[in-house]
């Protein structure tokens, strides 16, 4: 028989779990790790009437993606193009960037992961004696680990050519020249922080729903309990 357990602390927990590891999957497939250097349209299209000074874009990067001006197409709303550089995962700029890639793809598949299994702890609590909260609870704190490991090594790679490329010649290992770090680098920053929020917090959770009154409940035969 299977008793739903429900509680605040439980479904926070769950929520938090989900939002992180799609927060980190998102920051990682972003190319808005590094804002490059403002730069301008290189030459007017053929019959344009040059009536100003051409407007400034400024191109990103990500580990293993960008954004650049798309030379073609000058009337339309997006004007960008963002795809992928690498095309296999040596072609990934820089060693450290490629570990990086390591870290933070192991780090997010734990997280999927557990926000997978999270759902189903309303129903289930328990794996051959084992608490789901706590074995989840210590699984988002290797995936943390793995999280920090990834992003102090990519801004080791700042110094690589294709950094260069978009940061000038002043770039470097930690400094990123006329770079500025986008949202993604925060996101993911922000990400690292909540995992190890949502570890400490699944043991509270552990603590709801193991409670003399969910026990209580149990015992009088409900099979759906919700508590404060």
């Amino acid at each position: 028989m299977c008793h739903v357990i429900v509680t605040c602390r439980s479904m926070l927990w769950t929520l938090l779990s989900i939002v992180v590891a799609f927060a980190e999957l998102i920051a990682f497939m972003s190319a808005d790790w590094l804002i490059g250097k403002a730069k301008t349209r290189s030459s007017a299209e053929p019959g344009e009437q040059g009536g100003g000074s051409p407007e400034p874009y400024h191109p990103t990067l990500g580990i293993y993606a960008r954004c650049i001006r798309n030379p073609g197409v000058q009337h339309f709303q997006r004007e960008t193009l963002c795809g992928p550089y690498a095309e296999t995962f040596g072609e990934i700029a820089s060693g450290f960037w490629q570990a990086t890639a390591i870290f933070l793809a192991m780090g997010i598949f734990i997280l999927c992961m557990v926000a997978l299994v999270s759902v189903f702890t309303m129903c289930v609590q328990s794996i051959m004696k084992k608490s789901i909260f706590n074995v989840c609870g210590l699984l988002q704190g290797i995936a943390g680990l793995f999280l920090i490991l990834g992003l102090i090594l990519y801004p080791a790679g700042w110094g690589c050519q294709k950094a260069i490329g978009y940061c000038g010649h002043y770039a470097s290992a930690y400094k990123p020249g006329d770079c500025s770090l986008g949202w993604a680098f925060y996101t993911a920053i922000g990400g690292t922080v909540l995992t190890f929020v949502c570890a400490v917090f699944s043991a509270q959770a552990e603590i709801a729903t193991s409670s003399d009154k969910v026990q209580e409940e149990i015992e009088e035969g409900k099979n759906l309990i919700c508590l404060l």
